[in-house]
């Protein structure tokens, strides 16, 4: 009788083991093994391996102890990778300022790698896709600005400002002068690459033309 129960506890164990591995084997998605992946067997005596991927890289130990595997931050991301900071804080300390009276990157190119550029750029967020890309400051902030000479005494002045736009909010960005004195808002118009400066006519205080020699600048930000 005791035979018999030491057999069947046997066959449990072996049948409980036995479907413990297929489990394990089942789950997930099955993952080629690389050439460098570490093998390790568990307390089951199952052969499982480990190996890096997806912007961690795999370090094993040339040296006379070859039993180290280290895994460390930084490689190529094989995958899109996303992190969800669910409200929670996601930073980085003790990042380095850059100096100031340092001039932005005027080199920088698409998918550079560290050490081909100079200076700095901006990182911002790309909302459509989440991923992170990299900004001239060039582009960020913009100036600009031009002179004209009125030819004649005229009621209107176009003036070529290649780079400024048609946007009532862009306005606030652009500001116009006459021979050093600065005009009034409503005193030009904005097109797309171009300022329209319409003298005020009549006899109060705002009434002013467009007169021979006139100097008018432009400036703008955008």
């Amino acid at each position: 009788m005791k035979k018999s129960v030491i057999i069947k506890g046997s066959f449990l164990f072996v049948f409980f083991l036995f479907t413990t591995i297929k489990m394990s084997a089942q789950s997930g998605v099955d993952v080629p093994k690389a050439a460098t992946a570490v093998r390790l067997i568990d307390n089951k005596g199952t052969i499982k391996y480990l190996q890096s991927n997806n912007g961690i890289t795999q370090i094993v130990n040339t040296t006379a102890d070859k039993t180290t595997t280290t895994w460390q931050l930084g490689g190529t991301l094989t995958d899109n990778t996303y992190i969800d900071v669910s409200g929670k804080v996601f930073g980085l300390d003790k990042i380095d300022l850059v100096p100031a009276g340092t001039a932005a990157s005027t080199d920088a190119t698409d998918k550079s790698v560290h050490g081909t550029g100079t200076s700095w750029t901006l990182l911002v967020r790309d909302e459509a896709t989440g991923a992170i890309k990299k900004l001239m400051a060039s582009s960020l902030l913009e100036s600009g600005e031009t002179t004209k000479t009125a030819t004649a005494d005229v009621a209107t002045l176009d003036i070529d400002a290649i780079g400024v736009k048609a946007d009532a909010q862009y306005k606030s960005r652009i500001w116009v002068y006459r021979n050093g004195a600065k005009l009034l808002p409503t005193d030009f118009v904005v097109v797309a690459d171009k300022v329209t400066v319409n003298a005020v006519t009549g006899t109060g205080n705002d009434a002013w033309s467009i007169l021979t020699g006139d100097v008018f600048e432009v400036q703008w930000l955008k």
